[in-house]
């Protein structure tokens, strides 16, 4: 008999025994002793009972011992929340399962486990026990350190999920005092009824030194920060200067007029933009560095840029994807000098149809750096007379800047008639001086120059995704689910209360409400609600619906701009699936796509596009949380002031409050003052008990700010009558 044989048939011994209604549960020492193992066999013993669990035929109890499983096993990730309990986030399914605090097993936060489910409960969502750590999620913490009078300390975590300190001894602590912002690795991750331990691996400094507040965050989430020494090394061979070995067998359009738009403060240019016209056709080119030329696949650079994902825009520094030596040098598209690029070239009508297309390796020079700033005054001027010593550098750019105004236009156009959203929220720009102090908070404008270059990038990622899905290639691809059904039902009942209706339709061969939803009924929705009182909070909670978009290996189309096919090419310098993309479209172009490449390319994009789509999550997170602390931060010096704002958002514990600068802060529910109130969730209201008064999402209100809390992030207002 094999040992393959041998063990399955080991295998069923066990299944049986638990499975007989005699069976009192074991744990592994005397299920071991009652099957008669042998200490020779004990090794081989615990394998197969690892390999039962995995397989969903076993399940452990919290105190290790071995039980008939329910049939119900599933693998997540454990999320823990500060008062105790937990859930694990299932991939593919919408809701998570709650896990009680005594169901927990010793999961610690993010730890990848296997679950039981167990059967309903009074509650709403599907509880589950945890009944294996596969892997652990963390394996450091940050937080502030606290001496004790006792021969020891503990770490109070930054993040407000981990529900215990970590306790550290005095031998482990490298000399961290109280106050000290440090980076704890864990040692020991403790049980239901001990702390987690560990040793101190790094102090940041002191809780109110400058800058420590944004590092705290940035080793939080794991950020790397600095390049390794291969790495760099890699970098200082890379020219400095484009060679004519590199410009051999490009398009040459360093003659084609273009230009670079940007941010004021912008270094890293990685995309440019040429507009003529001749008389029946717009001829758009978007130009986009070639960052792969220096970014060679498997090369140390490249694993790190896999690594990273994305650039990380923190609101006092940048963390980059690539050496800034490489980002902001040879592969950004500084004016005046050459540049290697893949060139999209688009043909357009006057009805913004892309009629024809070329995608190209190409050799460019761009004309000018412009900023978004100058190129809006330049459009928004009856005459630039009055800034002819500002702008005169521009002179002969004005009419490619009125073709590009032109154009953007039409291509808005067309886009939202086919029904793309455009969700226009206010972003914020944080101004801080020298030392991280917050100094001003500004939305951010949306205007004719920033418009432009959204839809020439939209354009050319369709563009691109197109032609690579009809070519049948492997790629990556940006996409957009439909929302969920159950969050369109209640955006649809919710409106109705207002008069407004959104058409509806079920899909194919699926259960009566479970229904779908055409893009372009949101994107009428919101010109239904332009200019009302409850656009606000229409527009918030038709966002809420929206599913997150990620990247995919599959061309599943993209819900919120209306379109089938869509990718990211634009931007490779900051993100790692356009460098990815642009590997495979330069050897497509290049004839070197064969089988081999193609199987190749196959077996490592979903990988890609999985790690692309985390890291993309993680880098959104901790910009956030940067944001959130030092909004926290601004309004510490406004404490007691009163302040216009509109209600953003309502929940059972209270009503949030937003700003014009974007600040947003609690009311609590307790501190509405006059009446006792309640959460009406079917209307999406506050109401007061006895006096019928109603909080509703967009309605004005003023507050005063009463507390700021930096360890949470969160402000409290008060409502002012």
């Amino acid at each position: 008999m094999s040992n393959s044989e041998m063990k399955d048939k080991r295998k069923k011994v066990i299944c049986d025994l638990v499975n007989d209604s005699m069976y009192v549960p074991m744990k592994e020492k005397e299920l071991a002793m009652f099957l008669q193992v042998s200490k020779e066999d004990r090794e081989v013993f615990r394998e197969i009972l690892q390999e039962l669990l995995i397989e969903g035929k076993l399940m452990q109890t919290p105190k290790g011992k071995y039980i008939k499983s329910n049939g119900s096993i599933l693998t997540g990730t454990f999320i823990s929340n500060a008062r105790g309990f937990g859930f694990v986030e299932i991939d593919g399914r919408e809701e998570d399962l709650f896990i009680p605090e005594d169901k927990q097993g010793g999961a610690f936060h993010k730890d990848t486990v296997q679950v039981a489910l167990l059967p309903p409960g009074k509650g709403k969502r599907q509880e589950a026990q945890v009944i294996r750590i596969i892997s652990r999620g963390m394996t450091q913490v940050v937080g502030t350190y606290e001496q004790s009078r006792n021969n020891y300390g503990f770490v109070v975590p930054d993040n407000t999920k981990l529900p215990q300190d970590i306790f550290v001894p005095k031998e482990r602590s490298k000399g961290a005092m109280t106050g000290h912002k440090v980076v704890v690795e864990i040692t020991d991750y403790g049980t239901d009824t001990k702390s987690p331990e560990g040793k101190v691996v790094e102090i940041l400094g002191h809780v109110n030194d400058p800058g420590v507040d944004i590092m705290s965050i940035v080793r939080g989430y794991e950020l790397p920060v600095e390049f390794g020494e291969k790495i760099m090394n890699q970098v200082e061979r890379v020219a400095q200067e484009v060679s004519e070995a590199d410009m051999a067998g490009r398009r040459d359009l360093r003659d084609v007029t273009m230009v670079t738009i940007d941010g004021e403060d912008a270094k890293d240019l990685d995309d440019a933009v040429s507009v003529s016209f001749d008389g029946k056709l717009y001829h758009l080119g978007v130009h986009i560095a070639d960052v792969t030329n220096y970014v060679q696949e498997n090369s140390a650079l490249d694993r790190e840029a896999l690594k990273r994902g994305t650039s990380v825009y923190l609101v006092d520094r940048v963390i980059p994807m690539l050496p800034h030596a490489l980002s902001n040098g040879i592969c950004s598209l500084n004016a005046g000098v050459d540049r290697l690029a893949l060139s999209c070239l688009m043909s357009i009508d006057k009805k913004g149809e892309i009629v024809d297309y070329e995608i190209c390796e190409s050799v460019i020079r761009v004309n000018q750096r412009m900023s978004y700033t100058a190129v809006k005054n330049i459009l928004t001027e009856e005459s630039i007379v009055e800034k002819e010593e500002e702008y005169k550098v521009y002179a002969y750019l004005v009419p490619m800047f009125k073709l590009m105004e032109e154009l953007a236009a039409l291509l808005r156009q067309k886009r939202r008639k086919r029904g793309s959203i455009d969700f226009d929220f206010p972003e914020c720009k944080i101004i801080l001086d020298k030392e991280g102090k917050p100094l001003e908070i500004k939305p951010y404008e949306r205007n004719v120059a920033t418009n432009i270059i959204e839809d020439f990038m939209l354009a050319a990622n369709e563009t691109v995704a197109q032609h690579f899905y009809w070519q049948e290639l492997p790629f990556v691809y940006r996409v957009h689910d439909v929302p969920d059904a159950e969050k369109l039902q209640k955006l649809s009942t919710f409106i109705h209360n207002f008069g407004y209706y959104m058409k509806t339709v079920g899909k194919t061969g699926s259960k009566v409400g479970s229904e779908e939803i055409h893009p372009k009924e949101i994107q009428k929705l919101l010109d239904k609600i332009a200019g009302t009182p409850e656009e606000a909070m229409i527009s918030r909670l038709a966002l809420r619906s929206m599913k997150q978009a990620k990247y995919s290996v599959e061309s599943s189309g993209h819900f919120g701009l209306a379109c089938q096919y869509y990718c990211h090419f634009t931007s490779p310098i900051r993100r790692y699936p356009d460098l990815q993309i642009h590997r495979i479209i330069k050897e497509q172009l290049r004839g070197r796509l064969k089988e081999e490449r193609i199987a190749h390319y196959r077996g490592i994009l979903p990988d890609v596009a999985q790690r692309s789509s985390k890291m993309e999550r993680r880098a959104d997170e901790a910009e956030r949380e940067t944001d959130k602390l030092k909004k926290v931060q601004y309004m510490e010096q406004h404490l007691g002031e009163v302040f216009d704002g509109v209600v953003s958002g309502i929940t059972a514990w209270g009503i949030y409050v937003e700003l014009p600068n974007t600040v947003e802060g609690l009311v609590h529910v307790s501190k509405i003052p006059g009446d006792y109130y309640y959460y009406n969730e079917s209307t999406y209201e506050m109401v007061g008990d006895a006096t019928g008064r109603c909080f509703k999402l967009g309605m004005p209100v003023k507050v005063c700010v009463e507390d700021c809390d930096r360890i949470t992030r969160t402000i409290d207002f008060s409502l002012c009558e």
